[in-house]
């Protein structure tokens, strides 16, 4: 089930070095008043917490990258659970080698530099909720 949005206000801007991916996206949106978006970035990190979601076990496995990497694609989106600001995203690394390693993106993931491009979707409330059939919390 699709639920139709309208695009609202368009924020391009440089994300702060040596800040949590996640909590500068976070920031962005409280500033801005922003519930609900969708957002790209490109960039470079210094270190990564990535992670896949064990199907089974019906719990995120992470792991830890701790060398400089170029972000390939960075994807997300924001909308509330439990009532707060929650932030969604996926995302491709390079190493320096080429060599790429991708999943669900955690905190700590820190900035080296960052350009974001964050569309605000005005419509609805969009409020994920736990989905037991997976153990993921869904729109």
């Amino acid at each position: 089930m699709a639920t139709e949005f309208k695009g609202g206000r368009n924020f391009l801007g440089r994300l702060p070095k040596d800040q949590d991916l996640i909590t500068a996206i976070e920031a962005t949106c409280l500033k801005h008043g922003v519930q609900t978006a969708v957002f790209s970035i490109i960039g470079s990190v210094t270190a990564a917490t990535l992670g896949a979601y064990d199907q089974t076990q019906q719990v995120y496995v992470t792991f830890k990258k701790s060398e400089p990497m170029e972000i390939i694609s960075c994807s997300g989106n924001v909308s509330l659970k439990d009532g707060k600001l929650f932030v969604h995203a996926h995302a491709v690394l390079a190493d320096m080698r080429g060599n790429t390693v991708g999943g669900h993106v955690f905190s700590e993931t820190t900035i080296y530099a960052g350009e974001m491009d964050l569309r605000e979707l005005l419509g609805p409330q969009l409020e994920r909720q736990h989905d037991a059939p997976t153990g993921l919390y869904l729109w």
